[in-house]
């Protein structure tokens, strides 16, 4: 692209500015459509498990209730309660919004169409995603409230605990693929069942941990069942109880975009990403966007059919699950990918 505005008669470096303006644009803005949309299928999702309609007035089949929904935060008056730090107050959601569309810049759609094709875009995204953790720690402390700054206490340790089994998990990945570069793993998939399917989930070695992976990344975006951050039953609705207005709504607009990261990721490291299922010539002729959404959409239909399913746990079996279940296993299985790397030569 900088190549482009180059040909523009611009220097380098304002082509350059340009490019990386544009790109951002490029993902920002369908990004937030697409955050509206899957709001909207989720709420048709959780309608059919429950044998209901869900949205069906507002627009043709109820599609426009998202972008309603979204003019009615807009509209209304943002409240500031008068004993919160204002300043943090109005930060945090915005943190929190910012955070979740910056670790999309290393995320690749397609061969070669990334924003930044870094080679430690694994370590980007581990450090970018744990930031957010500090929107929702200002937004529960600034509000002055003590539900709020139960929920924030609540989703700092849920996330730290859950980001160390993540952590071990992604190391597996990395010692398999031998790259940090997210592109770099997503071509390591390439055939590598039976020199056939394009999956590294597909292998007995790493099954359990994208098993594992899939639930620690709900945990994580404190989807449900993990959703102890909003349990309203003791919580008022959590940390954003005092938002109204924008602000609420950006705490909204993150969530989401942190969910569909999550889908993201899970389907870059373990489901080949941007490939085919198939390694077979005709699958290709489908361009490589089409199929990371595709996987996207399933991965995002799986986190729906869970929330509309199961359970939400209680505080002491999510903790327990992380640090006596995850925490062990995760940290068992890089010995045993590791042992097995280097018994069989892969280091060599």
């Amino acid at each position: 692209m900088t190549s482009f505005f180059q040909g523009l008669g611009m220097s380098y470096d304002g082509a350059w500015f340009t490019a990386t303006i544009a790109g951002i644009l490029l993902i920002a803005f369908p990004l937030m459509l697409a955050v509206a949309l899957i709001i909207y299928s989720e709420r048709k999702l959780w309608a059919a498990f429950a044998l209901r309609k869900g949205p069906n007035v507002v627009g043709p089949f109820g599609i426009l209730q998202s972008f309603a929904d979204g003019l009615k935060v807009f509209l209304q008056e943002t409240i500031i309660p008068s004993a919160s730090n204002r300043g943090l107050f109005l930060i945090a959601p915005i943190i929190t919004f910012t955070v979740a569309l910056m670790a999309w810049a290393v995320i690749p759609f397609a061969n070669g169409v990334v924003l930044s094709n870094i080679n430690v875009g694994l370590l980007y995204i581990l450090a970018i995603s744990s930031l957010g953790v500090y929107g929702v720690v200002i937004a529960g402390w600034a509000s002055n409230s003590k539900y709020p700054f139960y929920s924030a206490m609540r989703a700092a340790a849920q996330m730290i605990s859950y980001e160390v089994s993540i952590g071990f998990i992604l190391i597996c990945i990395v010692l398999w693929a031998g790259t940090f570069n997210i592109g770099g793993i997503v071509e390591g998939q390439r055939g590598h069942i039976f020199g056939f399917i394009n999956a590294y989930a597909f292998n007995p070695l790493l099954f359990p941990i994208a098993v594992m992976f899939l639930i620690s990344s709900m945990a994580e975006t404190a989807r449900a069942p993990f959703d102890l951050t909003e349990a309203e039953s003791e919580l008022v609705a959590g940390y954003q109880t005092e938002y109204s207005s924008m602000a609420f709504a950006l705490f909204w607009l993150g969530e989401y975009a942190n969910v569909l990261l999550m889908c993201a990721l899970n389907a870059i490291l373990f489901w080949g990403g941007y490939l085919p299922p198939f390694d077979w010539a005709p699958l290709y002729m489908v361009p490589g966007i089409i199929w990371f959404f595709a996987k996207i959409l399933l991965m995002f239909f799986i986190f729906a059919w869970v929330k509309a399913t199961v359970p939400r746990y209680r505080y002491d079996q999510l903790m327990r699950l992380g640090w006596k279940v995850f925490l062990p296993i995760s940290l068992f299985w890089v010995f045993l990918v590791s042992g097995y790397l280097m018994f069989t030569g892969h280091f060599a």
